[in-house]
Protein backbone atom coordinates (compact mmCIF):
# COMPACT_ATOMS: atom_id res chain seq x y z
CA UNK A 1 0.00 0.00 0.00
CA UNK A 2 2.87 2.34 0.62
CA UNK A 3 4.22 1.73 -2.82
CA UNK A 4 1.01 2.32 -4.31
CA UNK A 5 0.41 5.82 -2.47
CA UNK A 6 3.79 6.96 -3.23
CA UNK A 7 3.49 5.54 -7.00
CA UNK A 8 -0.12 7.50 -7.19
CA UNK A 9 1.81 10.58 -5.88
CA UNK A 10 4.82 10.54 -7.82
CA UNK A 11 2.03 10.52 -10.86
CA UNK A 12 0.01 13.69 -9.97
CA UNK A 13 3.02 15.14 -9.35
CA UNK A 14 4.06 14.78 -12.50
CA UNK A 15 0.82 15.82 -13.71
CA UNK A 16 0.84 18.94 -11.90
CA UNK A 17 4.09 19.86 -12.97
CA UNK A 18 2.79 19.32 -16.94
CA UNK A 19 0.35 21.24 -16.51
CA UNK A 20 1.74 24.42 -14.69
CA UNK A 21 3.76 24.60 -17.97
CA UNK A 22 2.41 27.10 -20.12
CA UNK A 23 1.98 26.14 -23.63
CA UNK A 24 2.09 28.78 -26.54
CA UNK A 25 1.63 28.23 -30.78
CA UNK A 26 2.58 30.83 -32.78
CA UNK A 27 -1.08 31.54 -34.41
CA UNK A 28 -1.55 32.36 -30.81
CA UNK A 29 1.43 34.38 -30.42
CA UNK A 30 0.67 36.62 -33.80
CA UNK A 31 -3.11 37.03 -32.30
CA UNK A 32 -2.03 38.37 -29.10
CA UNK A 33 0.69 40.62 -30.57
CA UNK A 34 -1.98 42.21 -32.73
CA UNK A 35 -4.65 42.65 -29.90
CA UNK A 36 -1.62 44.33 -27.65
CA UNK A 37 0.18 46.58 -29.86
CA UNK A 38 -0.08 49.78 -29.06
CA UNK A 39 -0.71 50.67 -32.51
CA UNK A 40 -3.68 49.01 -32.62
CA UNK A 41 -5.80 51.43 -30.31
CA UNK A 42 -5.19 53.85 -33.37
CA UNK A 43 -8.15 51.40 -35.40
CA UNK A 44 -10.97 52.48 -33.08
CA UNK A 45 -9.77 56.39 -33.43
CA UNK A 46 -9.86 55.88 -37.13
CA UNK A 47 -13.86 54.40 -37.20
CA UNK A 48 -14.63 57.44 -34.93
CA UNK A 49 -13.07 60.10 -37.35
CA UNK A 50 -15.02 58.00 -40.04
CA UNK A 51 -18.37 58.37 -38.36
CA UNK A 52 -17.95 62.45 -37.07
CA UNK A 53 -17.02 63.43 -40.53
CA UNK A 54 -19.99 61.45 -42.10
CA UNK A 55 -22.35 62.86 -39.23
CA UNK A 56 -21.01 66.15 -39.64
CA UNK A 57 -21.99 66.00 -44.00
CA UNK A 58 -24.79 64.63 -43.22
CA UNK A 59 -26.16 67.95 -41.32
CA UNK A 60 -25.85 69.96 -44.50
CA UNK A 61 -29.24 69.00 -45.62
CA UNK A 62 -30.55 70.78 -41.87
CA UNK A 63 -31.81 74.17 -42.11
CA UNK A 64 -29.20 76.49 -42.34
CA UNK A 65 -29.13 79.88 -39.93
CA UNK A 66 -27.12 83.34 -40.67
CA UNK A 67 -27.93 86.63 -38.49
CA UNK A 68 -26.19 90.08 -39.76
CA UNK A 69 -26.55 93.56 -38.69
CA UNK A 70 -25.06 96.63 -39.58
CA UNK A 71 -25.23 100.05 -38.86
CA UNK A 72 -24.41 102.73 -42.18
CA UNK A 73 -24.18 106.38 -42.24
CA UNK A 74 -24.74 107.65 -46.14
CA UNK A 75 -23.37 110.85 -47.49
CA UNK A 76 -26.59 111.28 -49.67
CA UNK A 77 -30.02 109.55 -49.68
CA UNK A 78 -32.81 108.82 -52.28
CA UNK A 79 -35.26 111.79 -52.50
CA UNK A 80 -38.40 112.61 -54.45
CA UNK A 81 -38.39 116.05 -55.51
CA UNK A 82 -41.30 116.05 -57.88
CA UNK A 83 -44.06 118.26 -56.97
CA UNK A 84 -47.11 115.80 -56.10
CA UNK A 85 -49.94 117.59 -55.16
CA UNK A 86 -51.19 116.77 -51.67
CA UNK A 87 -48.61 114.11 -51.18
CA UNK A 88 -45.29 114.85 -49.12
CA UNK A 89 -42.29 112.82 -49.50
CA UNK A 90 -40.01 112.88 -46.87
CA UNK A 91 -36.09 111.84 -47.65
CA UNK A 92 -34.63 109.10 -45.74
CA UNK A 93 -32.56 109.82 -42.65
CA UNK A 94 -28.75 109.26 -43.48
CA UNK A 95 -28.01 106.98 -40.62
CA UNK A 96 -29.45 103.40 -41.54
CA UNK A 97 -30.09 100.10 -40.02
CA UNK A 98 -30.62 96.39 -40.66
CA UNK A 99 -30.71 93.51 -38.79
CA UNK A 100 -31.69 90.62 -41.17
CA UNK A 101 -31.71 86.61 -40.44
CA UNK A 102 -31.44 84.16 -43.43
CA UNK A 103 -32.31 81.04 -42.92
CA UNK A 104 -32.31 78.35 -46.41
CA UNK A 105 -32.94 74.34 -46.43
CA UNK A 106 -30.65 72.40 -49.08
CA UNK A 107 -32.89 70.89 -52.22
CA UNK A 108 -30.42 69.49 -54.41
CA UNK A 109 -26.59 69.99 -54.19
CA UNK A 110 -25.71 67.70 -57.27
CA UNK A 111 -25.43 64.76 -54.83
CA UNK A 112 -22.03 66.98 -53.79
CA UNK A 113 -22.79 65.46 -49.81
CA UNK A 114 -23.28 61.91 -51.09
CA UNK A 115 -19.86 61.73 -52.80
CA UNK A 116 -18.07 63.13 -49.89
CA UNK A 117 -20.10 60.57 -47.61
CA UNK A 118 -18.10 58.34 -49.94
CA UNK A 119 -15.00 59.69 -49.78
CA UNK A 120 -15.12 59.26 -45.60
CA UNK A 121 -16.02 55.72 -46.43
CA UNK A 122 -13.20 54.68 -48.32
CA UNK A 123 -10.63 57.19 -46.83
CA UNK A 124 -11.94 54.91 -43.27
CA UNK A 125 -11.16 51.50 -45.33
CA UNK A 126 -7.89 53.52 -46.74
CA UNK A 127 -6.54 53.86 -42.99
CA UNK A 128 -7.56 50.74 -41.87
CA UNK A 129 -5.73 49.30 -44.23
CA UNK A 130 -2.44 50.86 -43.59
CA UNK A 131 -3.04 49.75 -40.02
CA UNK A 132 -3.57 46.25 -41.19
CA UNK A 133 -0.12 46.50 -43.10
CA UNK A 134 2.03 47.91 -39.74
CA UNK A 135 0.12 45.03 -38.12
CA UNK A 136 1.51 42.17 -40.68
CA UNK A 137 5.16 43.42 -39.87
CA UNK A 138 4.24 42.65 -36.50
CA UNK A 139 4.88 38.65 -37.71
CA UNK A 140 8.09 38.96 -38.46
CA UNK A 141 9.51 40.14 -35.05
CA UNK A 142 7.05 37.26 -33.99
CA UNK A 143 9.12 34.73 -36.20
CA UNK A 144 12.53 35.55 -34.94
CA UNK A 145 11.49 35.28 -31.23
CA UNK A 146 9.73 32.25 -31.56
CA UNK A 147 12.05 30.52 -33.67
CA UNK A 148 14.90 31.77 -31.73
CA UNK A 149 13.72 30.26 -28.52
CA UNK A 150 12.66 26.66 -30.56
CA UNK A 151 16.48 26.65 -31.47
CA UNK A 152 17.91 27.51 -27.88
CA UNK A 153 15.33 23.96 -27.22
CA UNK A 154 16.95 21.86 -29.37
CA UNK A 155 20.19 23.32 -28.42
CA UNK A 156 19.71 22.33 -25.17
CA UNK A 157 18.56 18.64 -25.75
CA UNK A 158 21.90 18.45 -27.45
CA UNK A 159 23.88 19.24 -24.47
CA UNK A 160 21.63 16.56 -22.54
CA UNK A 161 23.06 14.55 -24.99
CA UNK A 162 26.45 15.64 -24.89
CA UNK A 163 26.18 15.46 -21.10
CA UNK A 164 25.23 11.79 -21.33
CA UNK A 165 27.99 10.78 -23.33
CA UNK A 166 30.46 11.98 -21.06
CA UNK A 167 28.53 10.77 -17.96
CA UNK A 168 29.30 7.59 -19.96
CA UNK A 169 32.60 7.92 -19.91
CA UNK A 170 33.59 9.30 -16.64
CA UNK A 171 32.16 6.15 -15.52
CA UNK A 172 34.42 4.06 -17.75
CA UNK A 173 37.79 5.81 -16.88
CA UNK A 174 36.48 5.83 -13.15
CA UNK A 175 36.91 2.39 -13.30
CA UNK A 176 40.15 2.22 -15.00
CA UNK A 177 41.30 4.31 -12.57
CA UNK A 178 40.46 2.50 -9.68
CA UNK A 179 41.99 -0.16 -11.70
CA UNK A 180 45.25 1.37 -11.91
CA UNK A 181 44.91 0.68 -15.74
CA UNK A 182 44.34 4.87 -16.74
CA UNK A 183 46.11 8.50 -15.14
CA UNK A 184 43.67 10.36 -13.23
CA UNK A 185 44.70 13.16 -15.70
CA UNK A 186 42.36 11.41 -18.07
CA UNK A 187 39.72 11.43 -15.70
CA UNK A 188 39.81 15.03 -14.99
CA UNK A 189 39.70 16.14 -18.92
CA UNK A 190 36.33 14.21 -18.81
CA UNK A 191 35.35 15.99 -16.20
CA UNK A 192 36.48 19.61 -17.07
CA UNK A 193 34.37 18.68 -20.41
CA UNK A 194 31.05 18.21 -17.99
CA UNK A 195 31.59 21.39 -16.39
CA UNK A 196 32.12 23.63 -19.86
CA UNK A 197 28.93 21.63 -20.90
CA UNK A 198 26.89 22.83 -17.76
CA UNK A 199 28.35 26.60 -18.39
CA UNK A 200 26.69 25.66 -21.68
CA UNK A 201 23.47 25.07 -20.76
CA UNK A 202 23.52 28.06 -17.78
CA UNK A 203 24.31 30.30 -21.43
CA UNK A 204 21.57 28.84 -23.53
CA UNK A 205 18.99 29.09 -20.47
CA UNK A 206 19.83 32.69 -19.95
CA UNK A 207 19.45 33.44 -23.84
CA UNK A 208 15.94 31.16 -23.88
CA UNK A 209 14.77 33.43 -21.03
CA UNK A 210 15.95 36.81 -22.57
CA UNK A 211 14.11 35.68 -26.04
CA UNK A 212 10.85 35.16 -24.14
CA UNK A 213 10.90 38.45 -21.86
CA UNK A 214 11.00 40.19 -25.16
CA UNK A 215 8.57 37.56 -26.39
CA UNK A 216 6.18 38.69 -23.48
CA UNK A 217 6.48 42.22 -24.05
CA UNK A 218 4.47 41.72 -27.49
CA UNK A 219 2.21 39.83 -26.19
CA UNK A 220 1.45 41.49 -22.88
CA UNK A 221 1.86 38.17 -21.14
CA UNK A 222 4.18 36.79 -18.82
CA UNK A 223 6.19 34.06 -20.15
CA UNK A 224 7.54 31.28 -16.93
CA UNK A 225 11.06 29.89 -17.87
CA UNK A 226 9.06 26.63 -18.17
CA UNK A 227 7.08 27.87 -20.94
CA UNK A 228 6.93 25.07 -24.15
CA UNK A 229 6.44 26.91 -27.53
CA UNK A 230 4.43 24.39 -29.97
CA UNK A 231 6.37 23.64 -33.26
CA UNK A 232 4.66 25.12 -36.14
CA UNK A 233 3.27 23.09 -38.58
CA UNK A 234 4.42 24.52 -41.63
CA UNK A 235 1.37 24.25 -44.06
CA UNK A 236 1.34 22.90 -47.94
CA UNK A 237 2.51 25.49 -50.57
CA UNK A 238 -0.39 25.10 -52.67
CA UNK A 239 -0.55 28.10 -54.07
CA UNK A 240 2.00 30.96 -54.72
CA UNK A 241 -0.49 33.77 -54.93
CA UNK A 242 0.42 36.61 -52.61
CA UNK A 243 -2.00 37.17 -50.44
CA UNK A 244 -0.66 40.23 -48.34
CA UNK A 245 -2.49 43.39 -46.75
CA UNK A 246 -0.66 45.35 -49.05
CA UNK A 247 -2.66 44.32 -51.80
CA UNK A 248 -6.03 44.93 -50.45
CA UNK A 249 -4.18 48.71 -49.30
CA UNK A 250 -3.61 49.13 -52.88
CA UNK A 251 -7.25 48.54 -53.95
CA UNK A 252 -8.68 50.77 -51.18
CA UNK A 253 -6.45 53.58 -52.99
CA UNK A 254 -7.67 52.96 -55.83
CA UNK A 255 -11.71 53.03 -54.99
CA UNK A 256 -10.96 55.89 -52.76
CA UNK A 257 -9.55 58.08 -55.93
CA UNK A 258 -12.68 56.53 -58.37
CA UNK A 259 -14.97 58.08 -55.06
CA UNK A 260 -13.00 61.35 -55.70
CA UNK A 261 -13.78 61.89 -59.57
CA UNK A 262 -17.34 61.42 -59.06
CA UNK A 263 -16.72 64.27 -55.88
CA UNK A 264 -15.40 66.44 -59.37
CA UNK A 265 -18.37 66.12 -61.40
CA UNK A 266 -20.52 66.81 -58.27
CA UNK A 267 -19.38 70.02 -57.44
CA UNK A 268 -19.94 71.61 -61.06
CA UNK A 269 -23.71 70.69 -60.76
CA UNK A 270 -26.41 73.24 -59.96
CA UNK A 271 -27.56 73.54 -56.36
CA UNK A 272 -31.05 74.36 -55.09
CA UNK A 273 -32.51 75.69 -51.62
CA UNK A 274 -35.22 76.94 -50.35
CA UNK A 275 -34.82 80.42 -48.51
CA UNK A 276 -36.40 82.62 -46.03
CA UNK A 277 -34.78 86.13 -44.92
CA UNK A 278 -36.50 88.30 -42.48
CA UNK A 279 -34.93 91.53 -40.34
CA UNK A 280 -35.69 94.69 -39.19
CA UNK A 281 -34.46 98.27 -39.58
CA UNK A 282 -34.75 101.33 -41.06
CA UNK A 283 -36.15 101.54 -43.79
CA UNK A 284 -37.84 98.15 -44.14
CA UNK A 285 -38.13 96.83 -47.76
CA UNK A 286 -40.42 100.20 -48.64
CA UNK A 287 -38.01 103.08 -49.26
CA UNK A 288 -40.65 105.52 -49.03
CA UNK A 289 -41.09 104.63 -45.45
CA UNK A 290 -38.62 106.22 -42.91
CA UNK A 291 -39.28 104.20 -39.83
CA UNK A 292 -38.00 100.95 -38.24
CA UNK A 293 -39.77 98.09 -39.65
CA UNK A 294 -40.11 94.39 -39.97
CA UNK A 295 -39.78 92.36 -43.09
CA UNK A 296 -38.84 89.47 -44.93
CA UNK A 297 -38.77 87.70 -47.89
CA UNK A 298 -38.82 84.09 -49.31
CA UNK A 299 -38.53 81.71 -52.04
CA UNK A 300 -36.43 79.35 -54.21
CA UNK A 301 -32.42 80.12 -54.72
CA UNK A 302 -30.50 78.54 -57.54
CA UNK A 303 -26.71 78.59 -58.16
CA UNK A 304 -24.45 77.24 -60.62
CA UNK A 305 -20.95 77.87 -60.50
CA UNK A 306 -19.36 77.32 -63.89
CA UNK A 307 -16.02 77.98 -62.87
CA UNK A 308 -14.88 74.78 -61.85
CA UNK A 309 -15.73 73.60 -65.68
CA UNK A 310 -12.10 74.98 -66.60
CA UNK A 311 -10.31 72.56 -64.15
CA UNK A 312 -12.82 69.65 -64.60
CA UNK A 313 -10.72 67.98 -67.10
CA UNK A 314 -7.34 68.72 -65.55
CA UNK A 315 -8.55 67.54 -61.92
CA UNK A 316 -9.61 64.03 -63.54
CA UNK A 317 -6.19 63.78 -65.75
CA UNK A 318 -4.40 63.66 -62.02
CA UNK A 319 -6.59 61.47 -60.17
CA UNK A 320 -5.65 59.11 -63.41
CA UNK A 321 -1.90 59.69 -63.28
CA UNK A 322 -2.33 59.12 -59.10
CA UNK A 323 -4.20 56.08 -60.30
CA UNK A 324 -1.20 54.90 -62.48
CA UNK A 325 0.81 55.62 -59.61
CA UNK A 326 -0.34 53.42 -57.39
CA UNK A 327 -0.93 50.15 -60.60
CA UNK A 328 3.16 51.14 -60.41
CA UNK A 329 3.55 50.83 -56.55
CA UNK A 330 1.74 47.68 -56.59
CA UNK A 331 3.54 45.93 -59.62
CA UNK A 332 7.31 46.92 -57.88
CA UNK A 333 5.40 45.24 -54.76
CA UNK A 334 4.09 42.22 -56.31
CA UNK A 335 7.89 42.00 -57.78
CA UNK A 336 9.96 42.40 -54.87
CA UNK A 337 7.96 40.13 -52.99
CA UNK A 338 8.00 37.47 -55.49
CA UNK A 339 11.58 37.98 -55.70
CA UNK A 340 11.69 37.26 -52.21
CA UNK A 341 9.52 34.13 -52.56
CA UNK A 342 11.86 32.82 -54.96
CA UNK A 343 15.14 33.57 -52.88
CA UNK A 344 13.44 31.78 -50.12
CA UNK A 345 12.07 28.84 -52.14
CA UNK A 346 15.77 28.27 -53.11
CA UNK A 347 16.39 28.78 -49.65
CA UNK A 348 14.09 26.12 -48.13
CA UNK A 349 15.77 23.37 -51.00
CA UNK A 350 19.35 23.93 -49.56
CA UNK A 351 18.41 23.48 -46.42
CA UNK A 352 16.53 20.40 -47.09
CA UNK A 353 19.40 18.83 -48.65
CA UNK A 354 21.71 19.99 -46.09
CA UNK A 355 19.47 18.63 -43.29
CA UNK A 356 19.73 15.22 -45.01
CA UNK A 357 23.49 14.98 -45.24
CA UNK A 358 23.47 16.24 -41.61
CA UNK A 359 21.45 13.30 -41.09
CA UNK A 360 24.14 11.22 -43.01
CA UNK A 361 26.90 12.64 -40.92
CA UNK A 362 25.43 11.77 -37.46
CA UNK A 363 24.42 8.31 -38.56
CA UNK A 364 28.34 7.89 -39.34
CA UNK A 365 29.98 9.78 -36.48
CA UNK A 366 27.20 7.98 -33.93
CA UNK A 367 29.24 4.67 -35.01
CA UNK A 368 32.62 6.14 -34.35
CA UNK A 369 31.59 7.12 -31.14
CA UNK A 370 30.16 3.95 -30.00
CA UNK A 371 33.49 2.48 -31.36
CA UNK A 372 35.64 5.09 -29.73
CA UNK A 373 33.56 4.31 -26.28
CA UNK A 374 34.04 0.56 -26.84
CA UNK A 375 37.85 1.29 -27.71
CA UNK A 376 37.94 3.53 -24.00
CA UNK A 377 36.64 1.22 -21.79
CA UNK A 378 39.45 -1.78 -23.47
CA UNK A 379 42.17 0.58 -23.05
CA UNK A 380 42.92 0.71 -26.68
CA UNK A 381 42.24 5.04 -26.49
CA UNK A 382 42.36 7.55 -24.15
CA UNK A 383 39.86 9.65 -22.70
CA UNK A 384 41.02 13.00 -25.43
CA UNK A 385 40.70 10.75 -28.37
CA UNK A 386 37.25 9.56 -26.96
CA UNK A 387 36.30 13.19 -26.42
CA UNK A 388 37.33 14.06 -29.94
CA UNK A 389 34.46 11.73 -30.71
CA UNK A 390 32.19 12.82 -28.91
CA UNK A 391 32.54 16.50 -29.90
CA UNK A 392 32.69 15.45 -33.36
CA UNK A 393 29.27 13.98 -32.82
CA UNK A 394 28.23 17.30 -30.84
CA UNK A 395 28.83 19.33 -34.08
CA UNK A 396 27.16 17.33 -36.54
CA UNK A 397 24.11 17.11 -34.06
CA UNK A 398 24.52 20.57 -33.52
CA UNK A 399 24.77 21.10 -37.62
CA UNK A 400 21.77 19.39 -37.81
CA UNK A 401 19.55 21.35 -35.18
CA UNK A 402 20.89 24.59 -36.85
CA UNK A 403 20.06 23.46 -40.68
CA UNK A 404 16.40 22.17 -39.50
CA UNK A 405 15.53 25.41 -37.51
CA UNK A 406 16.74 27.32 -40.43
CA UNK A 407 14.87 25.37 -42.44
CA UNK A 408 11.49 25.93 -40.15
CA UNK A 409 12.10 29.15 -40.15
CA UNK A 410 12.68 29.95 -44.13
CA UNK A 411 9.13 27.81 -44.37
CA UNK A 412 7.50 30.36 -42.14
CA UNK A 413 9.30 33.66 -43.79
CA UNK A 414 7.67 31.94 -47.04
CA UNK A 415 4.41 31.54 -45.45
CA UNK A 416 4.50 35.30 -44.35
CA UNK A 417 5.92 36.34 -47.49
CA UNK A 418 3.01 35.03 -49.56
CA UNK A 419 0.52 36.20 -46.35
CA UNK A 420 -0.76 32.52 -45.77
CA UNK A 421 -0.62 33.20 -42.09
CA UNK A 422 -2.42 36.51 -42.48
Amino acid sequence: MKKITALIGQLCLLLMTASAQEQLSLQKAYELARQNYPLVRQRELIRQTRDWSVDNLSKGFLPQLSLNGQATYQSEVTQIKIPIPGVTVDPLNKDQYKLLADISQLIYDGGMIKQQKAIQQFNETTEQQKLEVELYKLNEKINQLFLGVLFLDEQLKQVELVKSDLNNGIKRVEAQVNNGVAFRSSLNVLKAELLKADQRIIELQSSRKGFLDVLSLFINQSLPENTQLEKPVVKPALSLDINRPELQLFSSQQKLLGSQVGLIDAKNKPRASFFWQGGYGRPGLNFLKNDFAFFYTTGVRLSWSFGGLYTRKNEKKILELSQKTIDIQKDVFLLNTNTQLKQQQAEIDKLRKLADTDIAIIDLRVKIKDAAKAQLENGVITANDYLREVNAEDQARQSLITHQVQLLQAQINAQTITGINN
